[in-house]
């Protein structure tokens, strides 16, 4: 049973006056309903009849609302008829304004304090909208109703495109990305920047690293200007690579601002010129070039940010450098190096390339915490993708140690602490120990994409989908052109039992990597749930790993009546991996009726660690067995509830 709008506690229902442009229409139509919704009665100009004297009944619920209610945005504040509402609703000292867009008001209504709707996602359970009804509180004198509960049976995402447009967006691949976030094609925020690729201008294709890791760092050192946000790396390399117009890069962000620059190494010398350019005008706003050794390249990225933060006028909190960092060349450079080969995220070997050079970093300065925790990252990352039944448990416990010696090293450092959330999660199954982690992580990188990411999809794994969805909202803005970010995106609603609103960010996941993995698997998982067997098919089949091929066939031919199909299916995936997917054996069987069979399988998970476990709180897959006795117990053994 869906819940019901709740009514304000007061016996006054508020009236409410919404001035807008009829450019936004859609979303003023959502903000309406919702306030509607709410128990509010809200006047807009949609509701004026036939016939009726337009600037009359506009004059008359202007004169007589308890708030007025006016929706800044590029359109409005050109508009005369908003400018006088606005007017008027100020006169009458009853004015909440919002921004729509993160356009600024006119003058005369920049003393207002604004609500920013820009990265909206039309929900009632929203802080944005949290805050517009305790400003009608404040207005009315009426106690702001209480926050309802998100009814599943509605797309989030439907909803706020609406009817028709909600299937362009499910078929156009991507679409509610323009319509729901206004990032590519939309005005760009002033208080935004995109970090591109340092050029390698040495002439030794082995120095591209350097470049790499310069960027990466810097784009961190700017990450701690609170009044900056900060396009996550993938996006803005991605961009970049599209376009050569620095204007349509900014564009195409939704950024005000773009910093570039290149790296020349001579010597022991780099020379590094850094260019900030207005992404509005694609001229260049300031560029400098210095010599530094390697020694002194980290004090050079807090030089940059400062010097950003000047040119933007924004305030720097703290001179305090990023924690954990060292001084010692030697290690710096193999850390780098080590970072470089773990992103390519290519293959075991790449993988423990970086691992060695991690171990090299940190012989040469032991105190190098972001190091550990970079060492802790590879650790874990090698034993829940390649590590053997017998490895896992040792693998761990070394991550763990790194972890541990990064947090004590440098607490305030983000990394550290998402490190040892990440392992103690991932692990060791310890979903309550790893919170605290978790949430210092997110506390202390909220301006990092790949930060945000992880502590979205540890929400959703242990069970806490509202605070999955707000942090999975933040990342996509953070990081719109980023494959990862839309598939994390969609699992976090197939989790949530929102199987159609997965579909959208997982279809843009593959648009943007068509090689990712886990993608075609969950929208077959999705797609199979919403009982349209022949399609899901179709995506397990076109899946690229192993694990979630197999599995995903022989579950969904099975529903599909083809025993064979799914019986051999089911026996490549035990002779292909082994124990190493004991927990995907276990969904299969789950899904096939064999309760019994599959918590056992479960059970011999638990004994070797298999990682997937983390999944098993909220994994629709396991639903047909969540009464089973054994499987109960297995949760509550793992503290998973």
């Amino acid at each position: 049973m869906q819940n019901e709008p709740s009514e304000p506690s007061d016996s006054k229902r508020a009236t409410l006056f919404l001035s807008y442009s009829h450019a936004d229409d859609a979303k003023a139509r959502r903000i309406a309903t919702l306030l509607e919704e709410a128990g509010y009665t809200v006047w807009w100009d949609a509701l004026i009849e036939g016939g009726a004297a337009y600037a009359r009944s506009i004059g008359s619920a202007l004169e007589t609302a308890d708030a007025v209610i006016v929706m800044w945005s590029a359109n409005s504040v050109e508009s005369d008829w908003v400018r006088d509402e606005a007017a008027l609703g100020r006169d009458r000292q009853c004015l909440i304004p919002i921004s729509l867009d993160g356009a600024r008001p006119p003058l005369g209504f920049r003393q207002y304090q604004v609500i920013k709707f820009r990265s909206w996602r039309g929900r009632r359970d929203s802080p944005q909208f949290e805050a517009l009804e305790r400003a009608i509180s404040s207005c009315s004198g009426a106690p702001a109703p209480a926050v309802r509960t998100r009814q599943r049976g509605v797309s989030r995402r439907a909803a706020l495109i609406g009817g028709a447009g909600a299937a362009a967006a499910i078929v156009g691949g991507g679409a509610y990305l323009a319509i729901d976030r206004g990032l590519f094609g939309g005005k760009a925020d002033e208080s935004s920047i995109a970090v591109l690729p340092f050029k390698n201008l040495s002439g030794d294709s082995s120095q591209e690293y350097f470049a790499e890791g310069l960027t990466e760092e810097i784009r961190a050192a700017l990450i701690q200007l609170d009044e900056l946000r900060v396009m996550a790396a993938a996006s803005s390399e991605r961009a970049g690579e599209d376009e050569d117009d620095l204007q349509a890069v900014a564009k195409k962000l939704g950024v005000g601002y773009l910093l570039g620059g290149s790296v020349r190494k001579s010597g022991d010398l780099f020379r590094i010129s850094t260019e900030l350019t207005d992404g509005k005008t694609g001229f260049s706003m300031w560029s400098t070039t210095v010599d530094r050794r390697l020694n002194d390249i980290l004090a050079l990225q807090g030089e940059i940010a400062h010097m950003v933060a000047e040119a933007l006028s924004i305030q720097i909190a703290t001179d305090e450098p990023v924690p954990g960092g060292t001084k010692n060349a030697e290690a710096y450079d193999h850390y780098l190096q080590g970072k470089s080969l773990y992103h390519l995220a290519k293959d075991e070997e790449s993988d423990r390339q970086a691992l060695a050079n991690y171990d090299v970093a940190i012989a040469a300065d032991p105190d190098f915490a972001m190091a550990h925790a970079a060492r802790s990252r590879v650790l874990a990352s090698i034993a829940a993708e390649y590590g053997k039944a017998n490895e896992l448990k040792p693998l761990y416990a070394e991550s763990t140690a790194a972890a541990r010696r990064a947090v004590e090293l440098a607490p305030n450092l983000a990394d550290a602490q998402l490190a040892l959330g990440f392992v103690l999660f991932t692990g060791h199954l310890d979903v309550k120990g790893a919170r605290p982690s978790y949430e210092r992580a997110y506390q202390l990188g909220r301006g990092n994409a790949d930060i945000i990411l992880l502590y979205a999809l540890y929400c959703s794994r242990a069970g806490l989908p509202d605070q999955a969805h707000a942090a999975i909202e933040r990342a996509l803005v953070l990081d719109p052109l980023n494959a990862r970010v839309h598939r994390a995106a969609g699992s976090i609603d197939y989790a949530a039992r929102l199987y159609a609103d997965a579909l959208p960010p997982l279809h843009r996941a593959l648009e943007l990597n068509p090689k990712i993995s886990n993608a075609h698997a969950f929208l077959g998982y999705c797609l199979m749930q919403l009982g349209k067997l022949k399609e899901a098919r179709a995506e397990f089949d076109a899946e690229p790993t192993n694990f979630f091929r197999l599995s995903g066939l022989a579950i969904v031919d099975h529903k599909l009546g083809d025993k064979a199909e799914a019986d051999k299916a089911m026996a490549d995936l035990v002779k292909e991996m082994g124990d190493a997917s004991l927990y995907q054996q276990a969904q299969v069987l789950a899904q096939w009726g064999s309760a019994d069979e599959a918590v056992a399988r479960l059970e011999r998970a638990r004994q070797v660690g298999d990682s997937g476990l983390i999944y098993l709180a909220t994994d629709p897959l396991l639903d047909p067995i969540r009464k089973h006795v054994g499987f109960s117990k297995l949760i509550r053994e793992l503290n998973l509830n």
